[in-house]
């Protein structure tokens, strides 16, 4: 599947996936610093339906627009970025628990 346009990504972006918790038991993932030129609405709508979470696209004043994904799906959204060649494995920084 390509999530791409048609411009290839910059080598000196990268990625973030950051996991909070928002009490006990539930926790949000939330990705940012994604390359401007991606289909962020073919991604959501791939990782809604295959990792059985909700999402959603938000526009954050500082890092743009980020995608949030409910629960923890962080080792579900890296092997995603990986495979599907969005990014190489040291362009990804995972943050949180």
């Amino acid at each position: 599947m390509n999530f791409e346009n048609k411009d290839d990504l910059l080598e000196d972006d990268k990625a973030t996936i950051f996991l909070k918790k928002r009490n006990n038991r539930q926790s949000d993932t939330t990705i940012y610093g994604l390359a401007k030129d991606l289909d962020l609405k073919k991604m959501i709508s791939y990782m809604r339906k295959h990792f059985n979470c909700s999402g959603s696209i938000t526009n954050d004043p500082e890092f743009g627009e980020v995608i949030c994904l409910t629960g923890d799906q962080k080792e579900n959204v890296f092997n995603f970025l990986v495979n599907e060649e969005i990014y190489k494995k040291d362009k990804i920084i995972i943050k949180g628990i």
